[in-house]
């Protein structure tokens, strides 16, 4: 079950935040709701464009690093908003993300918005895994 938290108390002037899941998958597709949650009411956004996205990494937390930059990016390079993530990870040689991700184009007189984050930081960042879920903790600069 994917799922996170706000950590008010580890960050003051940007915004921590615990996500977990059962699967990899889960666990960035949390890491993703709630990095569109901080800027935005999430449903409200409708799913009607589709990116495809492709990202490798030789560490799973570099991994993650790397899927949450890009999405940041898309929303400020396309000025969107996504929703919906369907991810597929996969181990050879690298850790490899496949994912197609729904959202929209941010309408100011439709989305509820909230402060914009400008990106992800390495302060205390981390993946791990403990009895069974996968676990983060990142802080996104806003």
């Amino acid at each position: 079950m994917e799922e996170y938290i706000f950590l008010d108390d580890i960050a003051t002037a940007d915004v921590a935040i615990e996500s977990r899941g059962d699967t990899l998958e889960e666990l960035f597709s949390a890491s993703a709701m709630a990095t569109f949650e901080v800027m935005a009411d999430t449903s409200g956004i409708q799913l009607k464009i589709k990116k495809v996205l492709h990202l490798e990494n030789s560490e799973i937390d570099g991994l993650l690093f790397d899927w949450l930059a890009e999405i940041i990016y898309l929303k400020d390079a396309e000025y969107m908003l996504f929703g919906k993530y369907d991810i597929k990870i996969t181990k050879n040689s690298n850790y490899q993300l496949d994912a197609e991700i729904l959202g929209e184009e941010i309408n100011q007189s439709k989305h509820d918005l909230r402060c914009d984050v400008k990106a992800i930081t390495f302060h205390l960042f981390e993946v791990y895994e403990k009895d069974g879920k996968w676990i983060s903790r990142f802080i996104l600069d806003i």
